[in-house]
């Protein structure tokens, strides 16, 4: 999240976030092949990201914070493409990373969001 975050702000290129995080040491403990095409696939898919979230949101992407656009690109990627990840693990995953990083009661509107999407796309579930 935090990687994705600072690529919307700075628009590094993907390698030059990528090696910054994988240097910290807080990336020890990391799954750094999940880290790895999470940031890759969700920069790179971005437009259809973005694309699929427009009708999940109650007001223009760019009015998101960017921590927020962060957790549900994170989280509409893996809806999408990672249908190993139970859609109950994308919804906690990205309420618990909110609470720790985003606005007071910004969960509420991520667990919204992300429920929607869920519902959408895997409605088999």
């Amino acid at each position: 999240m935090q990687a994705l975050y600072q690529w919307q702000l700075t628009n590094q290129p993907v390698a030059e976030i990528k090696g910054q995080f994988l240097e910290d040491e807080a990336a020890a403990g990391a799954d750094l092949e999940y880290f790895a095409e999470l940031l890759t696939e969700c920069i790179e898919r971005s437009e259809a990201i973005r694309t699929a979230l427009e009708p999940l949101v109650d007001r223009p992407l760019e009015q998101l914070d960017p921590v927020e656009s962060a957790i549900l690109m994170i989280g509409l990627f893996e809806l999408q493409q990672r249908p190993d990840v139970p859609y109950r693990v994308v919804i906690n995953e990205g309420v618990d990373l909110c609470k720790r990083f985003g606005a007071t009661d910004a969960h509420k509107y991520i667990n919204a969001v992300l429920d929607r999407a869920a519902r959408e796309f895997r409605p088999h579930e």
